[in-house]
């Protein structure tokens, strides 16, 4: 029975056409912050100019000076450049006085609480709307070249941590011989070189990411010095200085603690000290592991609590509960994903591996699977919060995707718990096999003739030794294919691990999508407060209860929104027909700011029409229309209607 090898460069196109696929999808910038409200409204006309102009967040948002412009039609800046937090999640930037009557621009480009960058523009007018030469600026934040990389970075950051704090795991609670393995050494190193590098690029690309998106911006030293000020900027700051003291967890790891244990297998092989020095060196060893696993926990928290602290974990409902619950599912994923690809590295690479190791590190990913599923139902209703959103957004729609394959994960990790019930009791290896009679003819050669005798070329000494090598390894290898359950081990974990990629990747996307719930909301707060788009039309049916007192009554306000407005009221029999009658009267109230009611008596221009011209609504929201229609001198009705007016 034959298997091959995946070798390094089929995991890398893997990798890229996954990480590829999913980042080309993305938008380029994740706004988890939307505008919910303004003031003056978008598209409102006020009579006179405001003396500062605001803009309400649906949550808190980092915000500098310059951050808001406010262009008039003619595209000359007209704010004061100084912008003021007013409380809540709403800030104000004042402008200047005078400014002439027209249609004006507000352009904003700020960083959401998440660490997500939000970039918008809206229009509002003065005395009444005007044609406007202002262009916005190339708002690229979270986009182009800077945001593709930037985010390649974040996934690399990602797999890295798993990587390392898995591997670290892998080794110090399943297969403590595997610290002196060179093919996982070169995993877990591999994984914190990644985890730094791709860090140290986050830092430097995020005052670009979330600004101009200019590759040049990348080397501005002025913008790496206003994000370490950030949140962000601290997180990885934090994070950096934790992978410092990663790396002295890994030089003792594979240093001290891999030495310690050769030395233990082989007094244990020779069987020469005392019970007294075996006894003593097992202690040391327990201790060594012990502190290890201590420093080691309290450092992958640490890390893990790099990115609680900066996404989606410290914002919205509950973060005080949400980041560390972050932080345990981030270990989970790790314990998991790093220890799978840890231990399918092994399988692959390593002559022998004791299935005791293997079957530790099931109960490992079982422990780690229930801990997942359990922060993860937590963070899904925290971050989607109903069905709609689960369905409806793009981020309960990613949601579901991961769930199915994280299933399809556990499904073939049952699979690969059957196989590692099958292993052998001491090590998962076939005994060597006996060698043909050719083979040892063919190795002896080489032998003598590299020793150095009379005539001997080195050349060939050097060729014959890179065929023992050969031989050596090819002989290795079928060694390890030789055990069946080896090989169907080796065959179920590596399908977990191309599934482990791509569920790595819907994560990477998923942390910067704007989270279901808070798309909603933001939705429903700016549906709210939104300006109506056309004229406001409503259908009031009355009935005075008088002889002749049924009729339908049709108003219309044009254009429908915050400013002057013209009315027209139009009152019909049940036939159809215009229908005359002694009075109609309105009032408008807005009773969440205690606004009215607000009399407006039309006058009557035709039959069964009248008109009411500059009806002022000073705010936009929810209205209470009330219409009054008296039919004769004793029949009269007041009905009430609700309209959403901007």
């Amino acid at each position: 029975m034959k298997t091959i090898a995946p070798r390094t460069w089929q995991l890398v196109l893997l990798f890229l056409a996954v990480t590829g696929a999913l980042l080309a999808g993305a938008a380029p910038a994740s706004a988890h912050a939307a505008l919910t409200g303004s003031d003056p409204k978008q598209g409102a006309v006020v009579d006179t100019a405001p003396k500062k102009v605001s803009l309400t967040f649906s949550e808190s948002v980092a915000i500098s000076d310059g951050a808001v412009r406010v262009l008039d039609p003619a595209g000359k800046r007209v704010d004061d450049g100084k912008v003021a937090h007013s409380g809540g999640t709403t800030y104000t930037v004042g402008v200047h006085s005078g400014l002439p009557d027209g249609t004006f621009t507000v352009a904003y480009q700020v960083v959401s609480a998440d660490s997500h960058p939000v970039a918008g523009a809206y229009t509002f007018s003065i005395g009444a709307p005007s044609k406007t030469t202002a262009v916005v600026a190339d708002q690229n934040a979270g986009g182009g070249v800077v945001g593709v990389i930037y985010g390649i970075a974040r996934y690399v950051s990602y797999a890295g941590f798993a990587l390392l704090v898995g591997g670290a795991a892998f080794v110090l609670g399943c297969w403590r011989r595997g610290a002196g393995s060179k093919p996982v050494q070169r995993v877990v190193v591999g994984a914190w070189t990644a985890l730094t590098a791709a860090t140290l690029a986050m830092l430097l690309m995020r005052g670009s990411y979330t600004g101009s998106g200019k590759v040049g911006d990348v080397f501005d030293m002025s913008l790496l010095g206003q994000v370490l000020q950030t949140k962000t900027g601290a997180a990885l700051t934090s994070r950096l200085l934790l992978l410092a003291a990663a790396a002295l967890f890994i030089a003792v790891l594979f240093g001290a603690y891999a030495k310690k244990n050769e030395e233990d297998a082989e007094g244990g092989e020779e069987g020469k000290e005392g019970q007294d020095g075996q006894d003593s060196k097992a202690k040391e060893r327990n201790d060594l592991t012990f502190g290890l696993s201590v420093g080691g926990g309290v450092v992958a928290a640490g890390l893990a609590a790099t990115w609680a602290m900066a996404e989606h974990a410290s914002t919205g409902i509950q973060a005080a509960l949400a980041m560390p619950v972050d932080v345990l599912h981030l270990l989970a994923v790790a314990a998991w994903l790093g220890g799978l690809t840890t231990l399918l590295v092994a399988l692959y690479r390593v002559p022998t591996i004791e299935g005791s190791a293997v079957r530790r590190f099931s109960r490992v990913a079982f422990c780690s699977v229930l801990v997942l599923v359990a922060t993860g139902l937590y963070q899904s209703w925290r971050q989607v919060g109903s069905w709609s959103a689960l369905t409806g957004t793009t981020y309960g729609q990613l949601l579901m995707v991961k769930v199915g394959l994280v299933a399809v994960l556990v499904g073939v990790a049952w699979i690969s718990r059957k196989w590692t019930a099958r292993l052998t009791e001491t090590v998962v290896a076939a005994p060597v096999a006996q060698e043909q009679p050719s083979e040892v003819s063919e190795e002896k050669e080489p032998v003598s003739v590299a020793a150095g005798g009379k005539g001997a070329n080195p050349e060939r000494a050097a060729q014959l030794a890179r065929q023992r090598a050969a031989m050596a390894s090819a002989r290795e290898k079928r060694v390890r294919d030789a055990d069946p359950h080896r090989f169907g081990l080796r065959r179920s974990v590596l399908v977990e691990a191309g599934i482990a990629i791509v569920l790595l990747a819907v994560t990477t996307v998923l942390t910067s999508t704007e989270p279901g719930r808070t798309e909603e909301e933001a939705k429903s707060a700016t549906s709210a407060a939104q300006a109506q788009t056309g004229p406001l039309s409503l259908k009031i049916p009355f009935d005075t209860g008088g002889a002749d007192g049924k009729g339908t009554a049709l108003l219309e306000m044009d254009p429908g929104r915050t400013g002057n407005n013209e009315m027209h009221l139009y009152i019909e029999r049940p036939n159809g027909k215009a229908f005359d009658v002694p009075e109609v009267k309105l009032a408008l109230t807005q009773e969440a700011k205690k606004i009215g009611p607000l009399p407006v008596v039309p006058d009557h221009i035709a039959t069964g029409h009248w008109t009411a011209s500059g009806v002022q609504i000073p705010v936009a929201g929810d209205w209470k229309v009330a219409l009054t229609v008296r039919t004769s001198d004793i029949d009269q009705i007041t009905i009430n209607k609700n309209a959403k007016i901007g």
